[in-house]
């Protein structure tokens, strides 16, 4: 059966909606970054870019460490197994139903051509 609550989906999902915080994963999966570079890369406060990598870090996307005053962001361990297992599943699932719809069309189609 399907998991429609799971609080690490749910998580994993919720920082991916955001267009800044995706940006920020592409941008990490390029290098290592300190939060003040991710800043400046999207053009936002300090404040604002540790809340968008806070998010990250709790859905385990982003590692962080500080050395010294600096605060390095990595990309977390995580692999987002479960979250394209879930896609594929509704995936599989609507292209079921068009194939169902496409049927349907033709079966329609056809009635029309012989009826008319």
């Amino acid at each position: 059966m399907v998991q429609h609550s799971s609080p690490h989906l749910n998580a994993a999902f919720a920082a991916l909606s955001d267009a800044t915080r995706r940006g920020v994963l592409e941008q990490l999966g390029r290098a290592d970054a300190s939060i003040t570079e991710l800043a400046d890369r999207f053009h936002m406060t300090l404040t604002g870019m540790k809340k968008h990598v806070g998010v990250l870090e709790q859905a385990g996307l982003v590692q962080t460490e500080k050395i010294g005053r600096v605060r390095t962001c990595r990309l977390g361990s995580r692999r987002l197994e479960d979250e394209a297992a879930w896609i594929e599943r509704y995936r599989q699932l609507w292209t079921a139903r068009f194939d169902d719809l496409d049927a349907v069309l033709e079966d329609v189609k056809r009635k029309e051509k012989t009826n008319g």
